[in-house]
């Protein structure tokens, strides 16, 4: 996937909204609200709120990601707390764990250089 759309600000309260396309030209919108920033270590974020803290139409998630210190190197950790059994289900048949992971794979080599095989 591709995020032809990315809009942050990165305050609590401040609005995050993203457009993912797949490969066969689908869109994904999602827009909601940072619930807490702890520089450098946590960033939460949810859809349950968009700007001005207007309830959403239909939150799906809050995502918890936590970057702590092991021995100076980084551990990520992302956390998606969904509002029910099936919205865990549909996030997880879209590609959730894949799709973070290769967005953090290219995250990595963006600020270190290209991984090794």
């Amino acid at each position: 996937m591709t995020t032809p759309v990315c809009e942050m600000q990165l305050w609590v309260g401040g609005l995050f909204r993203t457009v993912l396309r797949a490969p066969d030209g689908s869109e994904y919108p999602n827009q909601g609200v940072f619930l807490e920033i702890v520089a450098p270590e946590r960033i939460v974020f949810t859809d349950a709120f968009g700007p001005g803290w207007v309830p959403s139409a239909r939150a799906f998630m809050t995502a918890v990601i936590t970057l702590d210190d092991i021995h100076g190197k980084t551990l990520y950790t992302a956390r998606a707390w969904h509002w029910s059994a099936e919205d865990r289900q549909a996030h997880e048949e879209m590609g959730f764990h894949r799709g973070w992971g290769e967005s953090l794979d290219r995250l990595v080599e963006l600020v270190t250089g290209p991984l090794e095989a």
